[in-house]
């Protein structure tokens, strides 16, 4: 397909020189809050990369940063290289796609896409919202007014609306908060679909996990205004580290444990909780101390009958009580209370003949040594399981 054009030579020098985004040391203050505190990131051309947090961390501050709709209290933001922390909105090569879609009720779709560019005196204007259109696949319905859309349809003119203009980068603010869950997956993977066929930068704010890992080629997880983790979806699910990357990012359990020894020439630490000797790999260690937060996800654990013998170099822990057990098609999810330590989840996939634990029915846990790592032990075990306050 022919890629949507552009008249604006300031995007297409943009284009051109990479359209990556640079984001150095910036903070935005309301007043005595800390919305965005000393952030630093770099988003490589041509990717598709998340902002993933809770409520309040400061993500939506930063995209409107980005987008030249906040100025930024301290710092620097620049694309593909070119300094435009001072440059009003409507002259950066950039456009935005909100969760409310604020297509014009009065205009039919053709129009909606073609709006901007008939503001711009652009050449063309019909065939290139007519390609736009059928980059999201409506064009069959460009006649049609907004009203007569469903919400997924909507969604995606206003992303036509948005890449018609060929930015050198898009953001997008929760643009599928308001659809329902199974739409909401559908769409997912067409604007990953989107965005490797058009080639533009787009910058996610999501505060859906699993939105960010379906789509994103990097994912920045923000926390209280300052990133505690960047990386791709599978290096921040396998290897967190802060707890709150662990929590947030999925489902973590996390315990509280002492260093005692290091084994197989420094490639294993055995680490006491409570009386059990789990070991852990030295590479899956990020703290600097003896006292670590040991942590494990609840699909690498297995259940196991309470006195059951478990295969040598497994790691396992007794005294376990089945609390609740919830089938969710795919798997049946435990919380099993470790007397004394905490209640685990633990994720077993309905794979057929599993045996099923019903709540009271004791159990050993055991996984893998492999699949475990261990953060600093002065971190909250908690961090990350709930959400903050609502973001300015």
């Amino acid at each position: 397909m022919t890629a949507v054009g552009t008249d604006d030579p300031t995007v297409e020098r943009t284009a051109a020189a990479g359209a990556a985004l640079e984001i150095d040391g910036v903070s935005r203050r309301f007043g005595e809050f800390l919305a965005v505190d000393d952030l630093t990131l770099a988003v490589p051309s041509g990717t598709f990369f998340a902002l993933l947090g809770p409520s309040g961390c400061g993500k939506t501050t930063t995209l409107r940063m980005v987008a030249g709709l906040e100025r930024p209290s301290a710092g620097t933001v620049r694309l593909a290289g070119q300094d435009v922390t001072d440059v009003p909105a409507h002259r950066r090569p950039v456009n935005t796609v909100f969760q409310s879609y604020a297509l014009f009720p009065h205009l039919d779709v053709l129009e909606n896409v073609a709006f901007g560019l008939r503001r711009r005196r652009a050449r063309d204007v019909r065939a290139r919202a007519l390609e736009a259109l059928e980059l999201v696949e409506l064009a069959h319905l460009a006649d049609r007014r907004p009203t007569q859309l469903s919400g997924g349809q909507q969604q995606r003119v206003a992303l036509a609306r948005a890449v018609v203009n060929r930015p050198a980068l898009l953001l997008l603010d929760e643009p599928l908060g308001a659809l329902d869950l199974k739409l909401r997956r559908r769409m997912q993977l067409e604007l990953k679909r989107i965005q490797a066929e058009v080639g533009i930068t787009f910058v996610h704010v999501t505060h859906d996990q699993e939105e960010a890992m379906t789509m994103a080629d990097t994912v920045a997880v923000m926390n209280r205004g300052r990133v505690e983790q960047v990386g791709a979806p599978a290096e921040l699910y396998e290897h967190p580290r802060t707890a709150f990357v662990a929590n947030f990012l999925g489902q973590s359990n996390l315990v509280p444990g002492t260093v005692v020894e290091v084994l197989d020439g420094g490639r294993v630490l055995g680490v006491d909780v409570t009386g059990a000797r789990l070991r852990v790999p030295a590479a899956r260690n990020v703290a600097a101390g003896p006292r670590v937060l040991v942590g494990v996800r609840p699909e690498k654990i297995r259940l196991v009958a309470a006195d059951e013998q478990v295969a040598a170099g497994q790691d396992v822990l007794r005294g376990g009580t089945v609390v609740d057990a919830s089938f969710t098609g795919v798997s049946t999810q435990y919380q099993v209370d470790v007397g004394g330590l905490a209640t685990f989840g633990v994720f077993a996939q309905n794979a057929g003949g599993a045996t099923v634990h019903p709540p009271g029915t004791p159990v050993a846990l055991t996984w893998d040594p492999v699949f475990a790592f261990a953060l600093d032990g002065d971190e909250e075990p908690a961090a990350g399981t709930v959400d903050l306050d609502d973001e300015p």
